[in-house]
């Protein structure tokens, strides 16, 4: 049976999602979660939400998948072994150095990678795994067929998501947030820009990054027969009664095996944004998949009805048997659990029977009352000897008595070991000025100039190397070549990928730049080096020291971190940071090519989005993928400011081109050595000054 896994984004909600039948929650305790705008839990109320669950025989994952900064690592390390003292029955982690905190500290409580993790693929699950996660959150850009070959041949549980708000990029993949307003949803502070109009090169009420909310509760069969562990509703950010209305439902889907339009209207009245999609499941994607929310009058009627499913109720979640003996001695009565949990009370001594004596069918009816309890009463015996009584009130004693006991019984749980996390030697990295390193998108962008410089390290698209086996030889010669590999690629696409990496190799192409875990293992498969690029989303000194277990020859840090984090962070592998370039915002499994026009232009050059502001951010594909990738319009610029670059203990600093013609690459090269004056109005400084928010 599929485990329905329902949000809990304060205890009215979680409250909502127990008695409409989730399995399990999840939730957020403190600042260490994606969803910091929920109302959340406090160290104390997280112990009485566990025991609440507990009781019912609902699970509780504690999601702690964000970004940790150095500062923050202490409390972090005080809030897991907290949590484990509460006995929480997961974590959910996105930070590499979170998940190896979990299992460093609370080694008997299973981590599950988010996703924020961005795993799409089973080389992906393959690396959580061996990180000693024991499941896997997968993107939701995945297809019926991308889902299912993976659960084939995971050796850990897989979680997919089943409803619930679609995000435009691939989690794990925006920084929209951050570079507009400095709240990253990295860091669980998203401001959801994507919901705003954009027009494409002009301003245009349009909503292009704007999904409908993800349904697919018409293939929770199909899911289960994949193989899927367990299905998640979105929505620790909505009110509980939303978080009531779609438990209940997928509850009752789960298990009827039927939808109807009730259920659907249900759905519906809850939240919807223009209706819903399954496209990315079904691989339908396209226009048919964008929706926003419209203005729409609430049903009081509705709410309540919603509210009266958890509010001052219980719903007998809890099978339970009673067994009793009833003997002119003693009155004893024993309630089971299904897990074999027992308790045994004694009540009063039953009297004589002066009129009507004491039956099991009339001790049963009345023991069987559990109604405001968390039990319901699937079976009840007792043996009685004849011609005794026992009241009702004694009867009812016993009952609640019973309840009681088993109640603190199921309660508790054996409290996990807790160990003091390993303290890493700190590392200060290099000194001095930065080796160059240099990006680029385009062929073009390889001008004469660029290789007269050679650059300690040139970073050029995969399928431009492969594409171009004698340019590829030729840059071989001349200076050393990394190549880059897409942000994302799903399993189908490995095959072409490992070819290509193949050819290359052969030319002398010794390293790739990998910005996903899951692309790893094919680079090593070959013999290849990997540096790790800024999608790793490495933030701190743990991280780092992963990367190094991970044996990455170089690693790009988050263009989320600050001057003073970057560097402070411990450097046990070379450190790289982007010092120019346009920064890539999301990666979208949606063309926004075609969403402009219908159909997929983006061989063709790059397009454009233009927010109420102005600002504009350009598109260009991923490698020579349908996918886009939105840059940010304003040029990060710190070609005039290396100095203070040069006292972070980097090994390098990077130029990224992307949409710049030859002309302009050269004008930029021309900076490294005579910088431009910083024009505020075409460059940025980027978060390295003023930080995040939160």
């Amino acid at each position: 049976m599929l485990e329905l896994l329902s949000p809990a984004g304060s205890m009215e909600a979680l409250k909502a999602a127990v008695q409409n039948g989730a399995n399990a929650v999840y939730l957020g305790c403190g600042t260490f979660n994606a969803r910091q705008s929920a109302k959340n839990f406090t160290p104390q109320t997280l112990v009485e939400a566990v025991k609440y669950c507990h009781v019912r025989g609902v699970a509780v994952h504690l999601t702690l998948n964000t970004l940790v900064s150095d500062r923050e690592t202490e409390d972090l390390c005080a809030l897991i072994r907290h949590a484990a003292g509460c006995c929480v029955d997961a974590f959910i982690v996105q930070d590499l150095n979170v998940a190896r905190l979990c299992r460093q500290i609370a080694p008997g409580v299973p981590v599950h990678g988010s996703t924020q993790m961005t795993i799409h693929s089973l080389p992906g699950v393959m690396i959580c795994a061996a990180l000693g996660m024991t499941r896997v959150v997968l993107s939701r850009e995945l297809t019926r067929e991308e889902i299912g070959y993976i659960c084939q041949n995971s050796p850990i549980e897989i979680e997919v998501f089943a409803h619930g708000a679609l995000c435009m990029s691939y989690s794990g993949k925006c920084y929209l947030s951050a570079a507009i307003g400095g709240r990253s949803g990295n860091r669980g502070r998203c401001a959801q820009p994507c919901r705003q109009s954009y027009g494409y090169s002009r301003w245009e009420d349009q909503h292009p990054l704007s999904l409908k909310d993800n349904c697919l509760i018409h293939h929770l069969k199909d899911l289960e027969r994949l193989g899927v562990a367990s299905i998640k509703l979105e929505g620790r950010m909505k009110r509980p009664e939303y978080v009531a209305a779609v438990t209940s439902v997928y509850r009752q889907a789960l298990d009827t095996g039927a939808v109807t339009q009730g259920m659907m209207d249900t759905l519906a009245k809850a939240f919807n944004r223009q209706g819903f999609t399954d496209g990315y499941y079904t691989g339908q994607t396209g226009r048919a998949m964008f929706g926003i929310r419209e203005d729409t009058r609430e049903d009081p009627a509705f709410l309540k009805a919603m509210r009266q499913t958890y509010e001052a109720v219980e719903n007998g979640l809890v099978p339970v048997t009673f067994q009793a003996r009833i003997t002119a001695q003693e009155s004893v009565l024993t309630v089971t659990d299904p897990q074999g949990r027992e308790c045994s009370v004694t009540g009063p001594r039953p009297e004589a029977a002066h009129r009507l004596p004491l039956t099991e069918d009339l001790f049963c009816a009345r023991v069987s009352r559990t109604g405001g309890t968390p039990y319901r009463c699937e079976s009840a015996s007792a043996q009685i000897e004849p011609g005794l009584t026992l009241s009702a009130a004694a009867i009812n004693g016993l009952r609640r008595d019973a309840l009681d006991q088993l109640t603190a019984l199921r309660a508790r749980r054996d409290v996990p070991r807790v160990l003091r996390p390993r303290k890493a030697s700190h590392h200060t990295g290099f000194y001095g000025r930065p080796s160059l390193t240099v990006q680029v998108t385009k062929p073009e962008q390889l001008t004469a100039r660029l290789l007269a410089m050679k650059p300690f390290l040139l970073y050029v698209p995969l399928h431009i190397l492969a594409g171009d086996l004698r340019l590829c030889r030729d840059l071989t010669r001349r200076t050393t070549v990394a190549a880059v590999l897409p942000r994302i690629c799903h399993d189908g696409e490995l095959d072409r990928l490992r070819a290509r990496l193949r050819a290359v190799r052969d030319q002398g192409v010794k390293a790739v730049l990998a910005g996903d875990l899951g692309l790893m293992l094919p680079a090593r498969e070959l013999g290849m080096q990997v540096h790790g690029d800024f999608g790793l989303n490495i933030y701190n000194s743990g991280a780092m020291d992963m990367a190094r277990e991970l044996e990455l020859v170089s690693v790009a840090l988050s263009f989320e971190m600050t001057l003073p984090q970057i560097r402070d962070v411990s450097k046990p592998v070379p450190a790289e940071v982007l010092a120019y370039g346009r920064l890539p915002l999301m990666v979208t499994e949606n063309c926004l090519f075609r969403g402009r026009s219908g159909e997929c232009s983006c061989q063709q050059g790059s397009t454009r989005l233009m927010d109420k502001t102005g600002a504009d951010f350009p598109v260009i594909r991923d490698g020579d993928s349908c996918r886009s990738v939105l840059l940010n319009g304003k040029k990060l610029y710190w070609l005039d400011r290396q100095a203070d670059l040069d006292r972070l203990g980097l090994w390098a600093i990077r130029m990224y081109f992307t949409t710049e013609n030859p002309k302009e690459v050269d004008q930029v090269l021309a900076s490294y050595r005579t910088p431009a004056p910083f024009d505020p109005g075409a460059c940025t400084r980027g978060l390295y000054l003023r930080g995040l928010d939160g």
